[in-house]
This record gives C-alpha cells, sequence and structure tokens, in this order.
C-alpha cells in the first residue's frame, strides 16, 4: 500500500490550518490579496473547507483549511481530510496546532485519500503530505485502516477463502509472523461448526491462525471471515446480498489491527484466528434444524443458516480459549440488531470488564474512532437456549439480537472477552472516510492498550 506521502527531501507547499474563531487575526497577518482572495470567495474557516492561494504565476503557491469552531468539529470525525480537494503535488501542514490537532489533521489526511484503484483508476487525489516529526506512528494507523478498506471493498469472486488466506499469508511473510492453516478432515474433526458453514461451498473453509510475538502479554484476536454470504438454504432476498462481500470485515479488521501491532513492534505475544469461510447452498450445506457438536462440545440448533457468523467465531474462541491469554477480541460483521441500534457509525461492543469498558471508550474518543457499550444482558441467556440442544444459534422472536449473538458467543470465549459487532462499511462519502469498505473499532483497541495489557 502506499499512502500519499512526501519524500522527505521534497520541496512542498504550506496549508495552513485556520479556525473560524481565530480567522480575522490570521486574515490580519496575511498579505491583502492572500485576504482579498479569501473574503472574495466566501472563506470563513468552515471545518474542511478548502481555499487554494493563488502564487504570481496563476499557479497554486499553498491552501488554507478550515478548522471549524468547537463545536463543528465534535460533530465531525475527521474534518480536515483535505486530501481529496488538494491539486497533486507535495505540502505540509502550517497553523498553530496542539499536538492533538496536527495528530487529527494528519491521520484525516491519509485516511481520506484513500482510493480503491484495483478495478477502475479514480479520478482526484494525488496530493502527498510531508510527514510531521512525531507523527510516524500513524503512518501504521493508516496503514492497517487501508489494509482492511482493501480486503473489504474486494469481490467476493476474487476475496475468498483461498485470497483472504493469501492475504494472511502476505501480512505474516511482511512482518515475521507464522501462519498455520487448518483445512480438510483436520477442520471437520476439529472445528466441525466451522466446516458444516463452509462445507456447502466449492471454497473449501479453513481457520487461518497467525501468531507474531515472543514476550510480553498475550492478546488474541478472532475475526468472522465469511467471504460470501448468501444466508444458506435460508437465503437472503437479493437486496440484502448485495453488501455481502463485506461478511468478511471483521476477518480484515482483525488483521489491519495486527498490521499495526506488529508495525508499531508493541511488546505483546499476537494471535489471530480466522476462521474463513463462504455460506452456499448446495447438496453440502447443512440445514434448519441440524444439531451441531462444537469443538467445545456444546450442541447447537441452527434455527437459521443465515446466522452462520456466531457458529465459525465459536469454534475459533474455543481453540483460543484452550491457551491463556490475557485479552481476547472478537471482530465481527454480526447482526443487524447492532445497525439498527446504533447506525453504521458507532462500533457496539460488549464485555463484562468495567476497566476495558471504560478504556476503549476513551480511545475510542481520542482515537477518532467511535465505540459503544452494549451489555452481556444475564437475563436473555434463556433465549439461545432451545432445549433439545445446549444452543440456539437464531432465537425466535427478533429481539435483543446483537445481544443473543454476543451472549451466544461468550458460552466459548475463556478469560477476559471482548465482542465487537461491526458494519465495516461507510455507506456514503465522509470526510477521512469514502464510501465503501471501513474498520471500526481497531484504533479503539489500540489506543486502549497501554491500559487494557500494560503495553
Amino acid at each position: 500500500m502506499n499512502l500519499p506521502l512526501s519524500p522527505p527531501n521534497a520541496t512542498s507547499r504550506p496549508l495552513y490550518v485556520v479556525g473560524a474563531e481565530g480567522l480575522q487575526a490570521w486574515l490580519a497577518g496575511q498579505p491583502a490579496p492572500v485576504a482579498a482572495w479569501l473574503s472574495g470567495t466566501g472563506f470563513a474557516g468552515g471545518l474542511g473547507d478548502v481555499r487554494l492561494l493563488p502564487g504570481p504565476d496563476g499557479a497554486p503557491a499553498a491552501a488554507v483549511i478550515g478548522h471549524g469552531t468547537a463545536a463543528a468539529r465534535r460533530r465531525t470525525r475527521f474534518g480536515l481530510a483535505a486530501a481529496a480537494q488538494l491539486p497533486q503535488g507535495d505540502w505540509h501542514l502550517e497553523g498553530t496546532l496542539t499536538d492533538e490537532e496536527r495528530d487529527e489533521a494528519v491521520l484525516g489526511f491519509l485516511l481520506g485519500a484513500y482510493r480503491f484503484t484495483r478495478y477502475r483508476a479514480q479520478t482526484g487525489g494525488g496530493a502527498r503530505l510531508k510527514l510531521p516529526e512525531g507523527c510516524e506512528r500513524l503512518v501504521a494507523l493508516a496503514e492497517g485502516e487501508w489494509l482492511t478498506r482493501d480486503l473489504i471493498n474486494t469481490p467476493s469472486a476474487d476475496m475468498g477463502p483461498d485470497e483472504l488466506e493469501a492475504a494472511t499469508a502476505a501480512l505474516a511473510a511482511r512482518h515475521g509472523a507464522h501462519l498455520s492453516v487448518t483445512r480438510d478432515e483436520a477442520l471437520r474433526e476439529g472445528f466441525p461448526m466451522i466446516h458444516a458453514v463452509g462445507d456447502g461451498s466449492d471454497r473449501r473453509p479453513r481457520l487461518l491462525d497467525l501468531r507474531w510475538g515472543a514476550n510480553g502479554p498475550a492478546l488474541t484476536l478472532v475475526g468472522k471471515g465469511v467471504c460470501f454470504d448468501t444466508g444458506g438454504l435460508d437465503l437472503k432476498p437479493a437486496a440484502s446480498m448485495l453488501l455481502m462481500k463485506k461478511d468478511m470485515g471483521g476477518a480484515a479488521t482483525v488483521l489491519g489491527l495486527a498490521q499495526m501491532i506488529m508495525a508499531l513492534n508493541l511488546p505483546i505475544r499476537l494471535r489471530v484466528l480466522i476462521p474463513a469461510v463462504e455460506n452456499s447452498v448446495s447438496g453440502r450445506a447443512f440445514r434448519p434444524k441440524d444439531i451441531l457438536t462444537s469443538r467445545k462440545g456444546l450442541t447447537v440448533e441452527v434455527n437459521n443458516t443465515d446466522a452462520e457468523g456466531r457458529l465459525v467465531l465459536a469454534d475459533a474462541l474455543a481453540l483460543a480459549a484452550e491457551e491463556a491469554s490475557d485479552l481476547t477480541i472478537s471482530m465481527a460483521t454480526l447482526t443487524g440488531a447492532a445497525r439498527v441500534a446504533v447506525g453504521p457509525d458507532l462500533a457496539p461492543f460488549f464485555t463484562d470488564d468495567e476497566a476495558a469498558a471504560a478504556a476503549l471508550a476513551d480511545a475510542g474518543t481520542e482515537m477518532r474512532d467511535p465505540v459503544w457499550r452494549l451489555p452481556f444482558w444475564e437475563p436473555y441467556e434463556p433465549m439461545i437456549e432451545p432445549g433439545i440442544a445446549d444452543l440456539d444459534n437464531a432465537p425466535a422472536g427478533g429481539m435483543a439480537g446483537a445481544i443473543t449473538a454476543a451472549l451466544f458467543l461468550r458460552r466459548f470465549a475463556g478469560g477476559r472477552y471482548v465482542h465487537f459487532d461491526i458494519y465495516g462499511h461507510q455507506p456514503g462519502d465522509a470526510p477521512g472516510r469514502p464510501k465503501g469498505g471501513a474498520g471500526q473499532g481497531a484504533r479503539a483497541i489500540l489506543g486502549a492498550l497501554p491500559t487494557l495489557l500494560g503495553v
């Protein structure tokens, strides 16, 4: 991935950052033609508003981006994502910015510059930013997010279990990590629910197991890797399949987070588990009312083959629980109920750990990666207990779907556990968040690691 960063010795043009409150004072210190130009074009320092400043030859010599008001900044993440509005060339930040504002501006620029160009050249862009001193960590964050977006945006024809494995192997090779893969008969015997969900497809299921780091606390990330979800025999309507290439968004997000952790060389023993499957329709597909026996030994009645994500995650979480870990986090595009509850911007998470919940909420705000806690509401436990088996993968009634899914997963997790039910998609263009695949929760987790794991 090639982030839009200038070479260190590049000659760059200034990009001034000016807030609405300080605009008049700033204009007073500028040459009269600059002040007249900005006033004449109606520039008021609005958040993200960009104006090019012409030089003596008429070509852009500098640019100004509005920093808005404090109220506007609270409402908009990455209002300084100017990359898409600037002409090609090299730029550097100017203006009186706090370290926090500078970091937001740099990360907003890098995230806003993302384009998915695998199948078609994209117009615009070409602006590069000279990285300010002290912002090297932001490069790792942006690279992780770009990786996540690329994986989610890739159509399922080119991002099946084979390709997801290849992407994981490439990440492992880049950072000297070890990847092992369980497939075929070993998968059937050791991970029966992963095998059952993926067996309906000719693109064979597997479990990816990446390990990195020899010292420090142990962090296990489990990501849902359903590369396409037809719903299985409980077939989705056509409209509901349109975004199902993103049903591996949990896997894409944990790989992006792993990229951040490894690039920053954090003192962590990292493990990433991804059940990579395609939920398809065939004579081998698992059926409604089948009862599956999980890796943990718990039996599960299948009351909807479209609730497959929790099945594959359950076997992976059971494996994770067999080895001591200081923290286990699962991430999945799991339920429509989560989207109804909080919409596409927020990443809801579940945990019984109060300190972890507070750390994630604080880090989400700091990292401009908002998260919101939902409860493991134990009075709903009977809803996932069908009587004929230990567990029900799709309780009737349609209420509290995100919570019952999280309660289901908790039955398989061990130790300190956090579950994220993410959307993984940006419905329309927004500052720093182009329409399409989107990581959620990864930066919040990274920002919380000092509290969560003491690193």
